[in-house]
């Protein structure tokens, strides 16, 4: 069972994934890590900034991450809930200890999207042990694109994984 310290490491890191890993997505988008111009990307970035400033909050900031995280994720203007067409693999732990699972999106809609999906990270009795954002930009219509979800610290034993939002923008 993770403590306290463990519980604030992922606060802060958890959702400032969100603008770390667009850069890792394979989909042609230019994850060049600049200032989001559109209100969805700069949703995703507040997001991340929120996490930031729960670390302060004790053992309770994952689980006030993943709700900051479900709450920036309804901000997303114009998007639609799309959990159906995101698929996550099998998660693989690598040699530093940290969790890592490709996420695969399908665009089904008519023109490019871009998708925002929260990825939780549990124990096989469902017990939350991590909750990240990644992005996944510019998906052209009927495509599919990727990006990798890697946990914000160190999981050990069984890790699963668990797509729990999914939003297109």
């Amino acid at each position: 069972m993770a403590g306290p310290r463990t519980f604030r490491t992922a606060a802060v890191v958890a959702l400032l994934t969100a603008t770390a890993l667009a850069g890792c997505s394979d989909d042609g988008g230019d994850g060049d890590g600049g200032v989001p111009t559109d209100p969805a990307s700069a949703a995703v970035s507040r997001a991340a900034s929120a996490a930031s400033s729960l670390a302060s909050e004790g053992s309770d900031a994952l689980a006030s991450a993943t709700a900051e995280a479900g709450r920036w994720l309804e901000d997303i203007t114009g998007g639609a809930d799309v959990k159906g067409d995101v698929k996550a693999g099998t998660p693989k732990t690598g040699t530093d200890g940290r969790t890592a699972v490709d996420v695969t999106v399908h665009n089904t809609a008519d023109g490019t999207k871009s998708f925002a999906v929260q990825v939780n990270f549990t124990s096989p009795d469902g017990t939350l042990l991590d909750t990240v954002v990644v992005t996944v930009d510019d998906v052209p219509a009927g495509r599919s694109g990727s990006a990798t979800a890697r946990s914000s610290h160190d999981l050990s034993g069984d890790v699963r994984t668990v797509v729990a939002r999914a939003v297109r923008y």
